[in-house]
């Protein structure tokens, strides 16, 4: 039966910066940028999720401002990842302090510093695309 794995990120804006976390891809063993993101744990709700990944990725803290969208990914490691993303802004960009012990660093970006970047994902560049480009979805869609 296949499952794909659930996960969450969120589009971390602050003025004409984006938060991105720096961290080893465990597949490649390269250094990556991505948004802060990570796993459906169970009990947990899709916004709760994200929140909780903010947090542990960047010690930061945010009010969930809409859905970007909902993403499927078939990874070159085989496996399928279902995508969630969210929206949030701050006022200025704080700097933040990983709690997790596989970020290496939390960095706020323009546009044109992230097109130079070895991404995670292409799901990176295209979640933060969507959120200039297209209305957030109401968080009051979704049924948790």
């Amino acid at each position: 039966m296949h499952k794909p794995n659930v996960t969450v990120a969120i589009v971390l804006k602050s003025n004409d910066r984006y938060l991105l976390v720096e961290e080893i891809d465990k597949f490649t063993g390269k250094r990556v940028f991505n948004q802060p993101a990570g796993h459906l744990e169970q009990g947990e709700t899709i916004t709760d999720a994200c929140l909780r990944e903010l947090k542990e990725e960047t010690g930061l803290s945010a009010e969930l401002l809409g859905l970007v969208g909902i993403y499927s990914l078939h990874a070159q490691n085989g496996v399928h990842y279902l995508r969630f993303c969210f929206y949030a802004e701050l006022d200025t960009p704080v700097q933040g302090a990983a709690q997790d012990s596989d970020i290496i660093a939390c960095h706020w970006l323009t546009l044109e510093e992230i097109s130079t970047l070895a991404l995670r994902s292409h799901l990176v560049s295209q979640c933060i695309q969507d959120s200039l480009n297209r209305p957030l979805i109401s968080l009051d869609y979704l049924h948790q």
